[in-house]
């Protein structure tokens, strides 16, 4: 049986949508059908809090996904984006730096739902005891924009080696301030402390972070993003005669750092299994271990062919977060008012990408994962030749 990694990217309020993938796959599927024990989860930026979440429940997801579902559907926008006088008064340290780390946006309620939800000890007992091999967080170091990999793993498992050189890896004891740290979205949040360092999204350098799961060992990695394939977006963003203003452009922006990674890490791992693939053929069936021989004198890790299947969103996000704040415009103006709902609401195009990240909203994250449950069942077939056990490689 081939070991099973989940990989999930990073995206702010997107986040939604994973957990509604999670919950169709190791809930409603997994009671229905029996699937592999999970060998390792993989997160960043939201993805790092819904992998902790993941991990926490690799004993029985069936009988504990709920709780992630439960926690997105409570999220009330102005209790976890909290703007009040502190924040106002603190904005020029934003800008300028200071003795304390800041952000636009007090951490403490996000803060509050990673430390009281997430099951921690739980988490710590499957590390443990081996019911999963490792969890895997990635965040960027605020002092040298380096991805930095924090890895929790079981007695035994050898830590990662191989990745980037300017990769840097630590093993950690993962709890609330690695998950924090790799979902402080710069200015939005406050970079983190883990030990000596301060560390920001680690969707910046790393959003989908396959690599770390592959040289962990695991065979199949099960993906979930959080942005749609490139063409399935066909209606211009912006009208005839209209151009960008700031809010506009910070959401593309962000969409090229935390989204557009996962097409080229899935042609790149194509593109490894297709050599891999073409050698055997061509030279044998130990073509792979010959190669092998040579990795191990270098230091490298085995190669070895790594099949993957990801589940992204049919619909575009940014479109869904446009028309959620239109129809939920009053609200929001009331409880957040006229300014911040003017940053969310860009009105300049068919898309609200910066509200898309934003949006930690109960209504908004149930709309997300309704569209993670539909487009996982739609892709039922595929899932379970994918994850059932005794399942092809």
């Amino acid at each position: 049986m081939t070991d099973v990694g989940v990989v999930l990217s990073g995206g702010g309020a997107r986040g939604a949508y994973e957990a509604g993938v999670l919950s169709y796959v190791f809930g409603d599927l997994a009671r229905a059908h029996p699937l592999v024990r999970l060998a390792l989860v993989s997160g960043s930026s939201v993805g790092a809090i819904n992998g902790a979440f993941l991990a926490s429940m690799a004993a029985d997801p069936s009988e504990g996904i709920g709780r992630l579902e439960q926690t997105w559907a409570n999220l009330e926008l102005p209790h976890l984006l909290r703007f009040g006088v502190r924040q106002a008064a603190g904005l020029h340290r934003v800008l300028l730096g200071g003795a304390k780390p800041v952000g636009f946006f007090d951490a403490r309620p996000l803060a509050r739902v990673v430390g009281q939800q997430i099951p921690w000890k739980l988490l710590r007992r499957n590390i443990r005891t081996g019911v999963l091999r490792a969890l895997i967080v990635s965040a960027t170091d605020v002092s040298t924009g380096r991805p930095t990999i924090f890895v929790d793993r079981a007695p035994g498992v050898r830590v990662p080696g191989g990745l980037a050189p300017m990769a840097r890896v630590r093993r950690e004891h993962i709890g609330p301030h690695h998950v924090l740290a790799s979902a402080a979205i710069p200015m939005i949040f406050p970079p983190v402390r883990v030990g000596p360092n301060l560390y920001c999204d680690g969707g910046l350098r790393l959003n989908t972070p396959m690599a770390p799961a592959i040289h962990l060992g695991v065979g199949k990695l099960f993906v979930v993003g959080v942005s749609s394939p490139i063409h399935s977006s066909h209606l211009p963003a912006l009208g005839p005669g209209r151009y960008p203003g700031a809010s506009f452009l910070l959401g593309k922006i962000m969409n090229a750092f935390l989204l557009d990674h996962l097409n080229s890490d899935l042609d790149e791992l194509a593109r490894i299994n297709n050599y891999l693939e073409d050698g055997t053929a061509s030279y044998g069936a130990g073509f792979i271990d010959r190669i092998n021989q040579q990795s191990a004198k270098r230091g490298e890790p085995p190669r070895q062919i790594v099949r993957s299947l990801s589940v992204r969103p049919t619909v575009d996000l940014g479109r869904i977060a446009s028309d959620h704040l239109r129809r939920n415009r009053a609200r929001f103006g009331r409880v957040l008012g006229r300014a911040f709902l003017r940053l969310l609401d860009v009105g300049e195009g068919a898309d609200a990408d910066l509200a898309s990240y934003l949006l930690f909203d109960g209504d908004f994250a149930r709309r997300l994962m309704d569209l993670g449950r539909a487009d996982a069942r739609a892709l039922t077939p595929e899932i379970l030749e994918f994850l059932t056990p005794n399942a092809p490689i």
